[in-house]
């Protein structure tokens, strides 16, 4: 009786989620028989006055980002920087999200206020036939995007300082709007203490 419980639980989880959030889901749970590995941390390199941040998992980089809003800590050997770069790769979003510039735009406008950022001017563009791009431009600094939705793909750039955006709000509501099925991030640290004071 608990046995069948068990599979009736798995199997109800399962159809709740949509189709490929399951076959990550149940991927994770079993991983095919082998172990599971650990979630791939954020990498920060530094190389010739330039540091940045990678990372390909969209559940780890939440992670760390929801720990780097708050005048951008950094490990022990950390620089402090005036601003952060945010760079997003959204690959096999809803094409159809991707579309038209009054989409693309309120997602955008709704990023920089779930993040509260502080939202000074706003331009979107629709090209024909394909694609939108466009700028939030916020007090601290500015949100952009071009899409291709042809291929199911857009860039984001959000380009925050300050301390008190809440990057990681603006990432998650991007990520409910486009549906992108694969995501890559790269943060770049924009005026780094000791190349500012030179």
């Amino acid at each position: 009786m608990t046995y069948a419980l068990f599979l009736s639980f798995f199997a109800v989880a399962a159809i709740a989620l949509p189709w490929e959030e399951s076959r990550s889901w149940w991927r994770r749970l079993f991983h095919r028989g082998k172990p599971l590995q650990a979630v791939a941390a954020p990498v920060i390199h530094r190389e010739g006055g330039w540091t940045t941040i990678q990372c390909d998992d969209p559940e780890a980089f939440s992670r760390w980002l929801g720990g780097d809003e708050d005048g951008f800590p950094l490990g022990p050997d950390g620089e402090m920087s005036l601003g952060s770069h945010l760079l997003i790769e959204l690959f096999g979003c809803d094409r159809k999200s991707l579309e038209a510039e009054s989409t693309v735009g309120r997602a955008m406008r709704e990023a920089a206020d779930v993040s509260e950022a502080t939202v000074v001017a706003e331009s979107f563009h629709e090209f024909r036939p394909f694609g939108v791009s466009g700028a939030v431009i916020i007090q601290e600094s500015h949100y952009t995007i071009h899409t291709w939705p042809e291929h199911g793909y857009a860039a984001v750039d959000l380009f925050y300082c300050g301390g008190t955006v809440k990057v990681h709000r603006a990432v998650e509501l991007l990520r409910d709007r486009f549906r992108p099925r694969r995501m890559k991030f790269l943060v770049v640290r924009r005026g780094l203490e000791s190349e500012v004071t030179k």
